[in-house]
Order: structure tokens, then C-alpha cells, then sequence
């Protein structure tokens, strides 16, 4: 298909996000939208900040602030963060947008008239001191199963045992540190996905294609246990979109507000409607990547995410589109990855252990993160980020393959040429051998890209560079100019022109390097080597380049060991 819609698994608002979330979600939906815009796709590249719940809450209250200045602060943060590691979204939405809160109002209003919505009476904690009930994760205490006193109403993260609020020992309000709790009854309400249980289970069954990671979890919430439950959508919280059925009030409903779960993936469709909106355009623009009576039906639509956002993206979001009885167009692929781990152990805020995605920009340009995260993407198990594969990584790949044959072939022509692509000589069997490799392997990578096999891609990419190292050593114009100058303009013009196959081929992975490596060369032509032959002779004898700078510099083991203490954090 000619229209590519890429949604990122929206980052939660409550902090700076580690190299993990950027490599779980955002940065490898980022390859592909930049991969399928260079072969001459239409491509919507939506993501957001999802701004509700009881995290965001609780993080503006420790800031200090009100909640939605906090949020609006974090947008911000993030945003300007997106854009140093090169995330090219067509929009960066906000959940808090008045879009989204019509939205997700309406989806509640059609599953209500659809009969998938249901009331349903449950027993809370109320504190008396915050004048609230408190959702499970507001209520800490200690566990009765090992004694570690900061557990919370839902889960111990010291023994992980799963408990619900009236388990705990002492509890308290996470806000205020209160004691004065009551279980009070309150009414909620259900999203019925039970009852689209078949229609859920025969929609996965056709996705075929599909990661083992995504149906297996699919299936698994869909079968395990007592199968797919009905879900809560609604909380006794302040901060959020308020319940109502589409524009009227939902009596019994007052003061309540949809649960984050419920609103944030509407919001992939908001933020497209929010771009329609900054370019001053009407509805048709963005209904036409989202309704399939408005043209969406010949959108591919694929999806980004970790694999804890699995199973919202399987059944809860597709079960509100379904739900609706409206023809919303439904994901085609969801790339689903593993976690990617830090240094022998786990990221950890709190702890301040591993590279954080502003940290990380401190220190050294994005293309070295992007090129290690996608070429070490978690996509078969979970990875792990080490320092030492890290500058193995950076020094090999970036630098000694592809920078250094920039600088070699640039260099070399500039000091027995001049800064012009030179004419003379003819291709012979070597180059003529070279160019056919290269068509083979940018067929392949093409197919692993087409695929999202993201590794496989970033393998055969390294491949490619590799091909026109191995020429250069083979050919050795150094050694053939002293005897035949125009054979070595001819092995050096093929060379220029690779730097330029180079550049286009490489910008989904490392955009930075791939528009200096285009600027060298004087060129503006980005477009795609659908002709590999023909576009290894774009650069015409005459045509001017200049010498870069070092495209990449090699990570010194003094600076590995320097990051390495600097972001061990602290240990159990």
C-alpha cells in the first residue's frame, strides 16, 4: 500500500523515559516511517504524551504543581527530547487535548447504546484526609506476605505479590500519608470486552503474519484463566476526561473520570485530528487515515510497542473500535518487542541506574544511540546494554566502516584529483561484480525493512558498507593511480557515488550522518536506489564535493569508563 499509518506506543508523562521505552516504541516506528517516506509513501507518524491517571497525579503533587500545568511542562520536555534523537512524528499529541476528550466520550456514548457498557457497584478506599477514593496504586502499606512496608494497593514490588488494598498492614494514603481510611462502595463502569471475546479471537486468528510475541500474549489474555475479562474504564480521580455519553451527562457518573487505559490509545486518533487542526484543515484529512468510509480502507496501519502495551493494543483499544459499531479502521501489524535491560540488571529511575534518553544526549550525538538501539533491537528475547558492546558497536560499525570510508575516498580525491567527481576510465569486472552485489543486498534490506525485521535490516545495511570497503581495499586506487590514473578515476568516482547510495540508504537509521554524508557531496537527491546501477552514476564527472569532518569519532575507553561509573547508580 501507498499510505502508511505508524502509531508509537504514547510515553507516560510522570518523567524522562530510559533508552529502553525509546527503543521499545518510538525509535524503531521512527525507522519505518522514515524508511517507507524515502520510497515515496504517504505516511502519518502519530504519537503523544498520555497525560491522565494516578502517576501524573502524584508526580505534578511531588513537583509541586497543579497537575496540568506539570503536564503541559513534561509535553515540552519530551517533545524537545523527540526531536534530538531525530523522531520525525507528523505529530506529537497531548491526551489532555479537547480531541481526545470528545472522542473518547463518544466511543463511550456508541458502546453504551451498543449495550457494552455496564454499571457495576465495587467497594473502594476513601480516605477521609483527601476527601477521595484512592485508586489501588494511592494506597501503600506494609505486605503481608514479606513485611516490606512501601507496598502499594496492587502489586509488592519487593516480592511482586499480586494483593488488593484491604490486604495491606497499616495502609495509608499514598498523597497524604494518612490513616483515616474507610472501604466505601462506588459505582463504575465496564467495558463489556467479554461479549466481543469470538469477534476478538477470530480477528487475531487472521493476522498471520504477526510477531510470535504479540499473538501469543493476545491469546494468552484471551484464553488463560477465565479468558478475556470485562474491564473497568472509569476512576474516582480529579485529573482526566470526564464521564459523559458523548455530549450528555451520564447520571450517577458525576465527578468521575475515564480511566487512562480507556482514553490514551484514542488519542493515536486525536493527535491526528489535532495535526487537521494546526494546518487549519477540515475533517476529511484526518478521517481519511482513520474511518474506512472515508478512504482508510486502503491504509496499512502498524503499531509500535513494548510488550506489556500488548494486550491493551490486542483486545481493549480494537475491542472500543469494534465496540463502536463504526467503521474505524483496526490495526494491520503490531511490532511488538522484548526490554531491552542495563548493564547486568535492570533501568531504574530511582536508583539513577542506566541512560536515560536526555542523559544520553548529553554525552554523545543521536546516531550513535539510534545505530546501537536498532541493531540491538529486543525484538526475538530481551537485549541488554552493555558499555563495552556499546564502543565495540560505535567504533566498528560507524566509525571504522562507514566514516572511515568517507574520509578515505573523499580525502584521496581531493589530494590526486581534486574536490569534483573525476572522469576517465571505464568499469571493469570488479566494479561491475560490486554493483550487482549491492543491487542483491538493497533488494534484501528492502525486504527486512518492508518486514520490520529491524535487526536483520541494520545487519544487511552494515553489509552494504562493508561491500564498499572490500571494493576499495581490492581496487586500491592508491596503488592503480601511480600506474593508471584514469582506472583510479573511474575506482574513485564509483566510490563518491557510493557515499551517496550511502547516505540515502542509511537515513532511516542515522538521518544526522546520512545529511552530512548528501551535503558532502553536494547532493539533494535523497531519492530511493530503486535502479541501483543508475544510481551509482548520479554523481556525474565535474560534480563538486567537499571533504566532511569525522562523520563519526570513536568512543575512547576512558570515556566508557567515565559513563560506565557515572551511570551504575546505585545497587541492592
Amino acid at each position: 500500500m501507498n499510505r502508511v499509518l505508524i502509531t508509537s506506543a504514547i510515553p507516560y508523562i510522570n518523567g524522562i523515559k530510559h533508552l529502553g521505552n525509546l527503543v521499545g516504541s518510538q525509535l524503531p516506528a521512527d525507522l519505518y516511517a522514515r524508511y517507507n517516506r524515502g520510497r515515496g509513501r504517504e505516511v502519518m507518524f502519530i504519537c503523544a504524551t498520555d497525560e491522565h491517571g494516578t502517576p501524573a497525579e502524584l508526580a505534578a503533587a511531588k513537583a509541586g504543581k497543579p497537575v496540568a500545568e506539570f503536564c503541559a511542562e513534561m509535553h515540552a520536555v519530551q517533545s524537545r527530547i523527540a526531536d534530538g534523537f531525530r523522531l520525525s512524528f507528523d505529530n506529537f499529541g497531548r491526551s489532555s487535548s479537547e480531541r481526545n476528550r470528545k472522542l473518547t466520550q463518544h466511543f463511550a456514548g456508541k458502546l453504551a447504546e451498543n449495550g457494552l457498557i455496564e454499571e457495576v457497584s465495587e467497594k473502594q478506599v476513601y480516605s477521609h484526609a483527601d476527601g477521595r477514593f484512592l485508586p489501588d496504586r494511592y494506597i501503600e502499606g506494609t505486605c503481608p506476605n514479606c513485611g516490606y512496608d512501601g507496598a502499594r494497593g496492587d502489586q509488592c514490588e519487593n516480592c511482586t505479590k499480586q494483593l488488593d488494598p484491604t490486604d495491606l498492614i497499616e495502609p495509608r494514603s499514598a498523597i497524604s500519608g494518612s490513616t483515616d481510611l474507610e472501604v466505601r462502595e462506588t459505582k463504575h463502569l465496564y467495558l463489556r470486552q467479554s461479549k466481543l471475546k469470538d469477534r476478538l479471537d477470530a480477528w487475531i486468528d487472521t493476522k498471520t503474519d504477526w510477531p510470535v510475541l504479540t499473538t501469543s500474549i493476545a491469546k494468552k489474555w484471551l484464553h488463560d484463566g477465565d479468558g478475556l475479562q470485562d474491564r473497568g474504564i472509569t476512576r474516582d480521580l480529579d485529573w482526566g476526561v470526564p464521564v459523559k455519553r458523548g455530549d450528555e451527562d451520564w447520571p450517577g457518573m458525576e465527578g468521575k473520570v475515564f480511566y487512562v487505559w480507556f482514553d490514551a490509545p484514542i488519542e493515536y486518533i486525536a493527535a491526528t485530528a489535532e495535526l487537521a487542526d494546526k494546518l487549519g484543515a477540515g475533517d476529511d484529512f484526518w478521517q481519511r487515515w482513520w474511518r474506512t468510509d472515508k478512504g482508510a480502507d486502503d491504509v496499512r496501519y502498524v503499531q509500535f510497542m513494548g510488550k506489556d502495551n500488548v494486550p491493551f493494543h490486542t483486545l481493549s483499544f480494537p475491542a472500543t473500535i469494534m465496540g463502536s459499531g463504526e467503521p474505524w479502521k483496526l490495526v494491520d501489524y503490531i511490532k511488538s518487542f522484548n526490554y531491552l535491560n542495563y548493564d547486568g540488571g535492570q533501568f531504574s529511575t530511582s536508583k539513577g541506574r542506566g541512560v536515560f534518553m536526555d542523559q544520553a544526549l548529553s554525552i554523545l550525538p543521536a546516531d550513535y544511540w539510534r545505530w546501537w538501539l536498532l541493531s540491538h533491537a529486543p525484538e526475538n528475547s530481551d537485549s541488554e546494554f552493555t558499555w563495552e558492546n556499546f564502543q565495540t558497536s560505535v567504533n566498528k560499525d560507524l566509525a571504522d566502516v562507514l566514516g572511515n570510508f568517507v574520509s578515505r575516498v573523499t580525502k584521496f580525491c581531493r589530494s590526486k584529483f581534486s574536490e569534483a567527481v573525476p572522469e576517465g576510465g571505464t568499469y571493469g569486472d570488479l566494479e561491475n561484480a560490486l554493483i550487482a552485489d549491492l543491487t542483491a543486498k538493497t533488494r534484501a534490506y528492502e525486504g527486512h525493512m518492508e518486514a520490520i525485521d529491524v535487526r536483520k535490516a541494520a545487519q544487511e545495511l552494515r553489509g552494504i558498507w562493508v561491500a564498499g570497503n572490500e571494493y576499495l581495499q581490492t581496487a586500491a586506487p592508491w596503488t592503480t593511480f601511480k600506474t593508471d590514473p584514469d582506472q583510479a578515476a573511474a575506482q574513485i568516482r564509483l566510490a563518491l557515488n557510493l557515499i551517496r547510495f550511502y547516505a540515502v540508504l542509511s537515513a532511516p537509521f542515522i538521518p544526522d550522518a546520512a545529511k552530512t554524508m548528501l551535503e558532502a557531496m553536494n547532493s539533494e537527491d535523497d531519492s530511493w536506489p530503486d535502479d541501483v546501477p543508475a544510481a551509482l552514476g548520479t554523481l556525474p564527472a565535474g560534480h563538486s564535493f567537499t571533504v566532511p569532518e569525522n562523520v563519526f569519532a570513536k568512543i575512547t575507553d576512558e570515556d566508557r569508563e567515565n559513563w560506565q561509573d557515572r551511570f551504575a547508580g546505585t545497587r541492592d
